[in-house]
């Protein structure tokens, strides 16, 4: 790897049944950024994607509006958490995606009484006390994070794109700055859709250059488009 653009999924249908699938807002998102990197960024020798949907469809968007024709290899690794096994854990009466749906009706602000509880089930998880509760632990979520990032280090290509989530890209970063492990999720609560984390790798391993940047929204007439869930 010598450099490689980790890039968060375009918004997602939030409060929709469906929430992996691309929002409108999303799709747009992810065409913005296609044609920006066509004029701005190195064309890519590999291509990777989380196994999500919004993943997947993010980087089709994005390759489609570069005019670039890649296969895209799937990587487990770069999967995001479980935020509804996090919060059933939490709130058990939230298990499942109606009860969540219901819960997030009655809030007069939605996106920030999503936050409140997420952050809340993420504090849970990281703490560690409660691993047996959940499918994954989270170190073993940073762990697998983290195998990835040397996985992709460890390849040729000059440039890599990898599509993933905001779970993932807090992880690294976290682990590149050397952060206290636990903090690592206060990196994924600012994170825009479609924005762009860059890799250098350098004799010593990869370093991070520059954290959640979206140069592709920053117009005036564009400020819409600049969106967190």
């Amino acid at each position: 790897m010598r450099s490689l653009l980790l890039i968060r999924h375009g918004q997602a249908s939030f409060r929709a049944a469906d929430y992996d699938r691309l929002s409108p807002i999303g799709e747009e998102q992810s065409r913005r950024l296609g044609a920006w990197l066509a004029a701005c960024g190195a064309m890519p020798e590999l291509v990777v994607v989380g196994p999500r949907q919004r993943h997947r469809r993010t980087a089709e968007l994005c390759l489609a509006a570069a005019g670039i024709d890649r296969p895209l290899l799937s990587l487990p690794g770069l999967d995001e958490v479980d935020h509804q096994q996090l919060l059933a854990r939490l709130r058990p009466d939230l298990d499942g995606a109606d009860a969540l749906h219901a819960e997030l009706k009655r809030a007069p602000e939605p996106f920030r009484a999503f936050q409140q509880l997420f952050a809340a089930a993420v504090a849970r998880w990281v703490e560690g006390s409660h691993d047996a509760d959940y499918t994954q632990t989270w170190a073993a979520f940073r762990e697998q994070a983290l195998q990835t990032l040397r996985t992709l280090a460890a390849h040729e290509a000059p440039t890599l794109w990898a599509f993933t989530s905001g779970g993932p890209i807090a992880v690294i970063a976290n682990a590149l700055l050397d952060a206290p492990a636990s903090d690592a999720f206060k990196l994924s609560w600012p994170l825009v859709n479609t924005s762009l984390t860059k890799l250098r790798q350098g004799r010593h391993g990869p370093s991070l250059v520059s954290y959640n940047g979206w140069p592709h929204l920053e117009r005036c007439e564009d400020q819409h488009l600049v969106t967190l869930r």
